[in-house]
């Protein structure tokens, strides 16, 4: 595609030796994490708030980074933009064979498990399905993550009671640490109880981060409209008890 190919040699241009920008030439591959990660949440945020020409820029960013990684990675004779290209189309051709060859899936919920299969399948040096998941990754996701690739080999309740059930054995849990004060614990039984309710997300077919995401925009909205009232009214909002806080708020709450 020639604009594709444009932005390689804008590019090639920025990395040049002898003639390209004092910025670009210092980037590294590791230096380039944190802003792509940015890209990321911002494309996220775009498509959230249906932001079409904000995810049309936003896109642009990411690719960016991926040329740049790329070239990086060509100066350093590791590989090229199209061996990425490549890895991409020939993974994507051999973890859909229910397209490009025999199998017979219609099933999504199937289809994602035999992705899993054919990848750990790939990956024949991996010890465990579950490798494979950043470290890195935000708390709720890596957890949406290492339930759905344990569920991949049926290691999953059939039904979603189970589920509540172990939500409250969680809760129940987490008030026995309160009452001990043992904080380490605590904070274990929290974080078991967090995983629970991924897991109720996972079941439902709903994205956790997705779903904490809009809770505390929902949140976010909703308290600055109660700072408003109280400043229309000219009142100090730090001056404010919380019995009139909550009043606001369940006003706003009703609409």
């Amino acid at each position: 595609m020639k604009e594709f190919n444009e932005l390689i040699d804008v590019i090639e241009t920025l990395r040049h030796p002898e003639k390209g920008c004092p910025w670009d030439l210092k980037q590294t591959a590791k230096t380039l994490i944190p802003g792509m990660i940015e890209e990321v949440y911002e494309v996220a945020e775009a498509v959230e708030n249906g932001d079409v020409k904000g995810l049309k820029e936003e896109l642009g960013d990411c690719l960016l980074h991926i040329l740049l990684q790329s070239k990086i990675a060509k100066d350093e004779d590791k590989f090229t933009i199209e061996d990425v290209i490549n890895g991409i189309k020939d993974k994507l051709i051999r973890r859909h064979p229910h397209i490009f060859g025999d199998d017979k899936l219609s099933d999504p919920v199937e289809v994602k498990k035999r992705w899993e299969q054919l990848k750990m399948a790939e990956k024949g040096e991996r010890q465990s399905v579950l490798e494979g998941v950043p470290t890195a990754m935000p708390g709720l996701l890596q957890g949406q993550r290492l339930q759905e690739k344990a569920a991949s080999v049926g290691f999953d309740w059939d039904s979603i009671e189970p589920v509540f059930g172990k939500i409250q054995e969680e809760i129940v849990e987490v008030k026995e640490e309160i009452e001990s004060g043992d904080r380490e614990k605590l904070e274990m039984e929290i974080g078991d109880l967090l995983f629970s309710v991924v897991n109720l997300s996972r079941k439902l077919d709903i994205h956790s981060e997705t779903a904490l995401k809009r809770a505390n925009k929902k949140f976010s909205d909703r308290f600055k409209k109660v700072e408003q009232r109280f400043k229309e009214k000219g009142i100090n909002i730090y001056e404010a008890s919380l019995e009139d806080m909550d009043k606001v708020w369940e006003s706003i709450k009703r609409g």
